[in-house]
């Protein structure tokens, strides 16, 4: 480990600090429907599992990858961000979630939280859960650029947060996507957490730096190099 502390976590959201409970399938089904994919057979089944593979990722590009036009795939975000919002009254912490961010900025670092939902969406799952003050910053793809597994918002956060250098921060995720992400900022840490949408396999294949099971052992690990 580097005796350079690290300065900053970056935190995914759904399947890492908010326990997502099957609600991201739930919207895309209805975002499907109203992009007139059927809702039975292959094109179905395609649509669905490119969705679990490409977790993490902007909702948008999900779309327009899947759809390839831009008026089907607007139409879906809208009818995926209306499902989500819906059922993000249903949203709870992962379990000891609020603690480890607490004890984070505790200890000096900041946090930020980040998702590949919209602002709007985003801010649902924080009222939901009282979040709105729980981190020092939180960061939709369209706030810094590009959204995962593009480097932007862990850099963007870095910037906003004055962290001194890519290597003073610690990714955390539990998609392929958050993976990429984090390697593609240069950020020290990079953990996948076994709380979300992807096993340990792909999180390691991604290259994950570490396996946690959740974020409550996340801070630990990072805490450990504080003590």
């Amino acid at each position: 480990m580097s005796d350079k502390r690290i300065e900053l976590a970056v935190l995914d959201m759904a399947g890492t600090t908010v326990a997502d409970g099957g609600l991201v399938l739930r919207a895309f089904d209805v975002a499907a429907s109203a992009a007139g994919i059927p809702a039975q057979g292959p094109e179905r089944d395609a649509a669905t599992d490119y969705v679990v593979r490409t977790m993490g990722q902007s909702k948008i590009t999900v779309f327009r990858a899947l759809l390839h036009d831009e008026d089907r795939a607007q139409r879906a975000n809208r009818a995926f961000e209306a499902a989500y919002d819906e059922f993000a009254a249903e949203a709870t912490p992962i379990p000891g979630a609020a603690q480890a961010i607490t004890r984070l900025r505790a200890a000096g670092i900041k946090v930020a939280l980040t998702t590949g939902f919209s602002r709007g969406t985003q801010d649902r799952l924080l009222d939901a859960l009282g979040w709105h003050e729980i981190a020092d910053l939180t960061l939709c793809p369209a706030e810094a650029g590009r959204g995962r597994p593009y480097p932007d918002m862990v850099l963007t956060a870095l910037l906003r947060l004055g962290a001194d250098a890519v290597d003073r921060v610690a990714v955390l995720g539990d998609t392929a996507s958050d993976i990429e992400t984090g390697l593609a900022a240069g950020a020290r840490v990079v953990a996948g957490a076994l709380t979300g949408a992807h096993p340990e396999d792909r999180l390691r294949e991604a290259g994950a730096t570490h396996i946690v099971p959740s974020v409550v052992e996340f801070t630990d690990l990072l805490l450990a190099e504080h003590s």
